[in-house]
């Protein structure tokens, strides 16, 4: 197989994944509740801005599906030699990034102090997306500080800010 062919089959793969979770995202959206008996404008409804971030995915998956159909149809030079091997869908970096997110998602918060389990969160993942060649320590202690940093100012965006109560 051509790397065109590779990067045409990852963009259709990864195009449909997108709108997938673009769609999920309109129909969870669609389903909150919208205060219409209260007033409420489209403009201040809870589901306003997810719907237009879910429709956002939905257009650029669609996008990028239609690259790698582009690519498809014009590859020139296909490999005749049957090789259909393909990289895996899901690689162990994405592996452990899903399993991180998901952790921070369901297992810390709530369980913990936002602040807290939003610092142990970035950092472990500053830590384990580090460049390699970098020292142990020097990696250790940037995702430290980036874990600091960002939950310092994102629990002060959302409670003086956005004026949101965080868990």
């Amino acid at each position: 197989m051509t790397e065109g062919g590779t990067a045409a089959r990852s963009d259709l793969r990864g195009g449909a994944g997108w709108v997938g979770f673009g769609l999920l995202i309109l129909f969870g959206s669609w389903r909150m509740e919208r205060f219409e008996s209260m007033g409420a404008q489209l403009y201040a409804m809870p589901g306003f801005v997810p719907a237009l971030l879910g429709g956002t995915l939905v257009l650029l998956g669609l996008v990028l599906m239609l690259r790698g159909w582009t690519r498809r149809r014009h590859e020139t030079g296909a490999s005749s030699d049957g090789d259909t091997a393909t990289a895996p869908l899901i690689n162990r970096r994405i592996a452990a990034m899903l399993a991180l997110t998901l952790t921070y998602a369901v297992l810390l918060i709530g369980r913990l102090p936002f602040w807290l389990a939003t610092a142990l969160f970035v950092a472990a993942f500053v830590a384990l997306y580090a460049p390699p060649e970098r020292g142990r320590a020097r990696r250790l202690v940037v995702a430290l500080a980036a874990g600091t940093i960002t939950s310092a100012v994102v629990t002060w965006v959302f409670q003086f800010v956005f004026l949101v109560r965080l868990p």
